[in-house]
């Protein structure tokens, strides 16, 4: 992992647990494009008396642990217990939460050429989607 091109990462939360397996499927596409690389997926449960569970892929037996296990052998551990609590505080009971960690594998090669030409990134922030949605309103083009 010489020359590592942007890494970012996210958290979803699932209220009430209702999570749906769409997800393994859009990430492995992602991955087999060769768009990301995935560092680390964790996830972590929050029972309906407040109790924390953090869950590691391995333990995930039904099918849709079976879309995320063939991640597992990309895993670094970038995503530690104390993140998950700190992650699994901000859940409501009885919900559970993803944390993800990708390379924006698309990016590489313009965060390379950028380093040599000795620039340096001021600032990249994401825009919400409704932001955006509401800006291409406003101008007419949505």
């Amino acid at each position: 992992m010489g020359n590592i091109g942007p890494v970012e990462y996210m958290v979803v939360a699932f209220p009430g647990n209702q999570f749906r397996g769409e997800i393994g499927p859009a990430l492995q596409e992602l991955v087999d494009s060769g768009t990301i690389r995935i560092l680390d997926l964790a996830f972590v449960t929050k029972g309906p008396e407040g109790n924390i569970f953090a869950v590691e892929i391995e333990d995930l037996e039904d099918e849709t642990g079976a879309q995320f296990r063939q991640f597992q052998s990309e895993l670094n551990d970038l995503v530690n217990l104390e993140d998950l609590l700190a992650v699994a505080e901000e859940l409501e009971p009885n919900s559970s939460a993803a944390v993800l960690v990708w390379e924006d594998l698309w990016a590489s090669k313009l965060a390379t050429a950028m380093r040599n030409a000795n620039g340096r990134l001021l600032d990249l922030e994401r825009l919400p989607r409704e932001v955006v949605q509401d800006a291409l309103a406003h101008a007419g083009v949505a």
